[in-house]
């Protein structure tokens, strides 16, 4: 497999959305806990990525481990999310789709719930 998994995790940080943008296919299909009915393409994507980095800018993410997939990968990750005086820690897992050296295809699963509580 040649995507570059760590160079995508670390484009998640920084508030850079096109940067981010730019590992994805211009019809990529993106599901996570806050959009259960996915995102398609990068008009829908954009905003969404550029809002969520906005608001977290400073957290990073991991590659705890990556299984090789047919079309892809599923992807262990973990992540450290600073909230105003601490940093929660979340793991959960990604299920990538690759067309073209590019995500076509994304969806993150994980248990929000300690996130929610930490930001309110």
């Amino acid at each position: 497999m040649s995507f570059p998994i760590n160079e995508w995790l670390a484009s998640w940080t920084g508030n850079q959305p096109e940067q981010l943008l730019s590992y994805y296919t211009d019809d990529a299909f993106y599901l996570d806990p806050a959009n259960t009915n996915g995102l398609k393409g990068h008009a829908q994507l954009l905003p969404y990525f550029g809002k969520l980095l906005k608001h977290n800018p400073n957290w990073v993410w991991t590659a705890e481990e990556v299984m090789p997939t047919e079309k892809g990968f599923t992807l262990k990750w973990k992540a450290a999310i600073p909230i105003n005086d601490k940093t929660i820690t979340l793991f959960g897992l990604d299920i990538v789709e690759l067309r073209d050296g590019k995500i076509s295809r994304n969806e993150v699963y994980f248990d929000r719930s300690e996130w929610l509580k930490a930001i309110r």
